[in-house]
C-alpha cells in the first residue's frame, strides 16, 4: 500500500521520482530542524508583526527598526526590510489630502476694524492678543485646533482642540486664556475675518471679558500668521508632533 502526502494527497514514492530524491533524503529534510537564523527570523517576524499591527499598518521598516531599537531588540533595518518583503508586509501610506479652509469670511456677521494697522510691536503684556486657528493632519481626517498668543510676551496664553472649527473651539481657548491670565478691561483681541470671531456668541464673550475686537484687513491672513512667529520651535509644532506622531 502506497504512502500518502497528508497535505496534497499525492503517492510520496511518485513525487519523489518527479522531483528526482530519494525517500529517505525527503524524510531526513522533513524531520530536520529550522536553522538558528531562520528561527531568529520567525521571533523577529512576530515582533514586526506586533509593531505593524499597532501602528494601524502605517509604519515601514524605518520606523518599525526605530519602535524595536527603543524596546531594546538590537537588528538591522535591512533585515527588516527583507523579512517584510518576504511576508508582504507593507506600509500603508496615507493619501494626500487638501488642507481645509481654516478661514471662512463669506458671512453675514459684520467685521470689526483693524486697530492694529499691522502694528504687531507691543510693550506691554495682556494688552493685545492675537489669535489663529490651524489644522492638524490625523489617521481619521482633522483635528483642529486654535491658540491665543500674546503679543508682547510671544506667550501662547490659551488654547484648544478639536475635531471641528465651530465657534466653540475659539470660546473654549478664550475662556482658557481668560481663566489663567485674568487680563484688565480693554484688551485688544485681533484675530482674523473668520465666522468663528465674528459669531454672535464670540463678541458676546468679549464684551464679558470687557475687550476689544480687532480683524485683519481682507487678504491679511498670512501677515496675521508672520507676526505670531509660527516655527518648528513654536507651541503649533509641538501640539501637532505630539497628537499626529509624525
Amino acid at each position: 500500500m502506497q504512502e500518502l502526502s497528508l497535505k496534497e494527497g499525492h503517492c510520496i514514492e511518485v513525487m519523489s521520482k518527479c522531483f528526482q530524491v530519494s525517500r529517505s533524503g525527503y524524510y531526513s529534510w522533513k524531520k530536520r530542524k529550522p536553522s538558528k537564523r531562520k528561527t531568529e527570523n520567525m521571533k523577529l517576524l512576530r515582533e514586526i508583526q506586533i509593531e505593524y499591527e499597532e501602528s494601524e499598518k502605517r509604519y515601514g521598516s524605518p520606523m518599525i527598526f526605530n519602535q524595536l531599537k527603543n524596546r531594546g531588540i538590537a537588528v538591522g533595518e535591512n533585515r527588516i526590510a527583507r523579512i517584510m518583503r518576504e511576508n508582504s508586509i507593507k506600509s500603508i501610506v496615507m493619501k494626500r489630502f487638501k488642507a481645509p479652509t481654516t478661514t471662512d469670511s463669506n458671512h453675514s456677521f459684520g467685521y470689526s476694524p483693524n486697530l492694529l494697522d499691522q502694528n504687531f510691536k507691543v510693550n506691554e503684556p495682556d494688552t493685545i492678543w492675537v489669535s489663529d486657528i490651524t489644522y492638524i493632519p490625523y489617521i481619521k481626517g482633522f483635528l483642529y485646533l486654535c491658540q491665543i498668543k500674546d503679543l508682547c510676551t510671544k506667550k501662547i496664553v490659551g488654547w484648544s482642540v478639536g475635531k471641528d472649527m465651530r465657534t466653540e473651539l475659539v470660546l473654549r481657548a478664550l475662556h482658557n486664556a481668560c481663566k489663567s491670565q485674568n487680563p484688565p478691561d480693554g484688551l485688544i483681541f485681533h484675530s482674523d475675518r473668520g465666522s468663528q470671531y465674528a459669531s454672535y456668541e464670540f463678541r458676546k464673550a468679549l464684551n464679558v471679558y470687557k475687550m476689544v475686537q480687532s480683524m485683519s484687513r481682507k487678504g491679511m491672513k498670512k501677515k496675521l500668521r508672520l507676526s505670531l512667529n509660527f516655527s518648528r520651535k513654536d507651541f503649533f509644532y509641538c501640539i501637532q508632533r505630539n497628537v499626529s506622531g509624525n
